[in-house]
């Protein structure tokens, strides 16, 4: 299957980030005007000089997923630029050790100790950020963005969910919570927009080593941590996924002529981890 975005006009928020760079680049690859959006506009602009490089088009764009007015006004940018959205990827999310417990099940020991941080100490303000970037992340440039597709009549949306999202992992209350929110809203975005030509999916990447969980999974020597040693256990294929082993997923999902009749769905891509019992 050769995917061919020609004349389209991508957006991806969180393009600066370790797997949504690779997405940007990607989807420039197969013939789309890219948009990158990221807060930090010098992440961006890496990923848009990599894809200029290659001879494709792409433009870097700030934005703050958080804020309604740096959404609208990014979507004005693009719109100057590209005149329109044909694909949004809402990769913009992550955790962050403010919402994240220090052990995995509860102890009197951990309640009771200054040091460590039990569930009872994870902050209201903490777990609202992640929470929030997360869901609100995907909310605000889709209520901006589809606006324009619902005219049109057409368009591709693909959220970035996790295996969070179909068994909540431990330590991590509030990312967990919101992935699954994020599969949720997906069907209900299917649904909802199910006449206007809009097809809404998301993609739940298994385990990818990243900046965002590197302290959960490594050492300060590099060598790998007990969770790791959990995960790749529970990995059927006894490894980490790499960036473009999920690009294919993202291509047929945009692919009006691939995949045109596939609304509403979350595939996993994660080597096996939500097949797996553990037994």
């Amino acid at each position: 299957m050769k995917v061919d975005l020609t004349n389209k006009v991508a957006v991806v928020t969180g393009g600066g980030g370790v797997l949504c760079s690779r997405f940007a680049v990607a989807l420039a690859e197969a013939g789309a005007k890219v948009a990158v959006l990221n807060r930090t506009l010098a992440k961006a602009q890496n990923v848009v000089d990599e894809i200029k490089a290659k001879g494709r088009e792409a433009v870097a764009v700030h934005v703050d997923v958080m804020d309604k007015e740096s959404v609208v006004k990014a979507h004005e940018e693009v719109l100057s630029i590209y005149g329109r959205c044909d694909i949004l990827i809402n990769g913009a999310g992550g955790n962050n050790p403010i919402a994240t417990c220090d052990e995995e099940f509860f102890s009197d020991e951990c309640m009771n100790d200054p040091e460590r941080k039990s569930f009872f100490d994870l902050g209201e303000e903490g777990f609202n950020k992640v929470f929030g970037l997360n869901i609100v992340g995907v909310l605000l440039p889709t209520q901006v963005f589809a606006k324009d597709m619902a005219e049109k009549k057409s368009g591709v949306i693909v959220n970035i969910s996790s295996m969070n999202a179909f068994t909540p992992l431990t330590k991590i209350p509030a990312y967990s919570a919101a992935k699954s929110a994020v599969s949720n809203f997906t069907q209900w975005l299917a649904v909802h927009f199910a006449g206007t030509g809009i097809r809404c999916n998301a993609i739940a990447p298994g385990f990818f080593s990243t900046d965002q969980n590197k302290a959960l999974l490594w050492n300060e020597d590099g060598t790998p941590t007990a969770r790791t040693g959990k995960i790749l256990r529970n990995t059927p294929m006894g490894r980490f996924g790499e960036p473009q082993e999920l690009l294919g997923t993202l291509l047929w999902l945009c692919d009006d002529s691939a995949s045109g009749f596939v609304t509403g769905i979350v595939v996993p891509v994660d080597g096996g981890f939500s097949a797996y019992s553990g037994v």
